[in-house]
């Protein structure tokens, strides 16, 4: 995983999630302290109380990008450095990830797995 990228998910911000395949597309929202970052396996742990809409695309295509930045972190053209980060989705409620983020997020009823494909530097 990109260096930047892990210095930006050190910081506090949103993060919003897309699937392509909703008519309209599905957008839910996170916050990047929510968000456990792997890079040895490359996936992203994100805890989910709704997510309803995505889980349900996922039926059809388990596309999904997620945005995320903070104008902490020197950009491409100044102060701000985001990403679009692109993978395959799937949840989980059981197993070693879903206890992980249940002990530490006790609201959720399960966990996002993002397989990151790609990621690009877009400021």
């Amino acid at each position: 995983m990109d260096e930047k990228f892990l210095e930006v998910m050190q910081h506090e911000g949103p993060a919003t999630i897309v699937t392509i395949n909703g008519n309209p597309a599905s957008v839910v929202n996170t916050w990047m302290s929510y968000i456990e970052v792997d890079p040895e396996r490359k996936t992203l742990l994100i805890p989910a109380a709704g997510m309803h809409s995505i889980e349900g695309d996922f039926a059809k295509d388990n596309t999904v990008t997620i945005t995320v930045g903070t104008k902490e972190v020197e950009g491409t053209e100044g102060p701000g450095a985001g990403f679009h980060v692109y993978g395959k989705g799937h949840f989980i409620d059981a197993g070693e990830d879903f206890e992980g983020m249940k002990s530490k997020f006790e609201w959720i009823r399960k966990v996002l797995v993002i397989d990151v494909t790609d990621m690009a530097q877009k400021i």
